[in-house]
This record gives C-alpha cells, structure tokens and sequence, in this order.
C-alpha cells in the first residue's frame, strides 16, 4: 500500500511536468509555424512587387481602327490578357510565320483556360499602304480572332512609342513602289490591366510561350 502510493506520488508530478513540457512546446510550435508562414507570404509579396516594379514601361493609350473600320483604344484590351505584334501585310516571310505561332499560341490557351480569356492583335506599322480593307483581306489568313489595326502614320507611331517598337520606312519611297519595313519582330504579353508581362522573339516556341502565359496567369491571380 505504501509503496503504490509513492508510485503514485513519483509519476503524478512527472506526468504534469510533462503535459506542460507538451503544452508549452506545441504553442511555441504553432507560433513559430505561424511566423514562418507570415515570412513566406511577405516574401512571396515582395518578390511580386520586384517582378512588377521591375517591369519595362510598355503599352498606354493609343487610337486606332480595326479591320471592321471601328475605332479602338487600349480601353478594348481592358479585362483579357492580349498578345500583340507590329507588323505589315506585304511582309514576305517573318510577319506570317508570328502570326501563325501568336494563333497556334492562342489555341493552346483556350484549350486549357477557355475561350475568350487572350485577344490576339496585329498592327499595321506600313499605314501607307495598309488600309482597313488591306489589314481585313490579310488577317483573312490567320487566326479567326486576331484584331487588325492600322491608322494615320502619327497614330501608328504613337502607339509604337508607348509600346516601344521600333519601325522604319526607306526615305523617299515614291508611290507605288515596292518597299519593306525594317520593324520589331517579336510579340508582347499584356495582362487584363493592360500592363506588360513578357515578349516573345521568333525564337520562343508556341508551348513556350504558353507555358510562360500559364505562369503570368498564376502570378496574377496572387496578386489579386
């Protein structure tokens, strides 16, 4: 009888000093938890803010008109990722081939993330000779979806500068004659605000490409 009671004497205390041993070390466990987590998700903020502060300024306002001769601004581009290339419709070889990758690039988005979620955009920078009927005969071509645009030479060069791209004509082309544009040959990524994400050069793949779109996709909405 005596010896049960100081057993029960010697694992009584033992058992509490352990459940609070236990107590103490789970709170401290939660805390510590808790504060790393915090650390991650201001980390993963700080690290979205480097990547959007640390974007080019590219993309503003602009005034144009679309191959259905109605008038478009960078307000029609609000709330849907687009993909935009300059270009010109007598443009031999390079033109063409964007135009089929930016398309093929456009199919494999709404495979994953449905229709209507990225607007495909061409420009005209050759306003001399790509008419509005011009621009709708040539994207006749390619990709259901792609919006044609062209406008005055001063609009068309506006909007090359806020999207800095570069194009030149040769001087003094006389009329009727045949010439070619020296331009930039690689296409942007915009987001649904109208901000620049990417560009992509000739020698960016389709899957590439998309691959980068799924990625802009998810950084966004973590943004949100």
């Amino acid at each position: 009888m005596e010896q049960d009671s100081m057993n029960r004497n010697a694992v009584g205390p033992a058992t509490w000093r352990s459940a609070l041993v236990f107590i103490v070390t789970g709170v401290g466990l939660y805390f510590y938890f808790e504060s790393e987590k915090k650390k991650v998700k201001e980390k993963k903020a700080a690290e979205l803010a480097n990547v959007k502060t640390g974007r080019p300024k590219v993309g503003g306002p602009f005034t144009l008109t679309d191959q259905d001769g109605k008038e478009f601004t960078e307000q029609n581009l609000l709330g849907k990722w687009s993909l935009v290339y300059f270009g010109f419709t007598n443009c031999p070889d390079i033109c063409p081939d964007e135009l089929d990758k930016m398309g093929a690039v456009v199919d494999l988005i709404e495979k994953k993330h449905g229709a209507d979620v990225v607007v495909p955009v061409f420009v005209s920078v050759d306003p001399a000779r790509d008419s509005v009927p011009q621009v709708k005969k040539y994207l006749s071509e390619f990709h259901p979806k792609m919006i044609g645009l062209t406008g005055s030479y001063d609009a068309v060069k506006k909007m090359c500068k806020v999207y800095r791209v570069y194009f030149s004509t040769p001087p003094e082309v006389k009329p009727g004659e045949d010439y070619l544009v020296d331009h930039s040959i690689y296409f942007y990524l915009m987001d649904p605000k109208g901000e620049f994400v990417d560009a992509f050069g000739k020698a960016t793949t389709a899957n590439e490409v998309k691959e980068k779109f799924d990625a802009a996709v998810e950084a966004w909405k973590a943004e949100q």
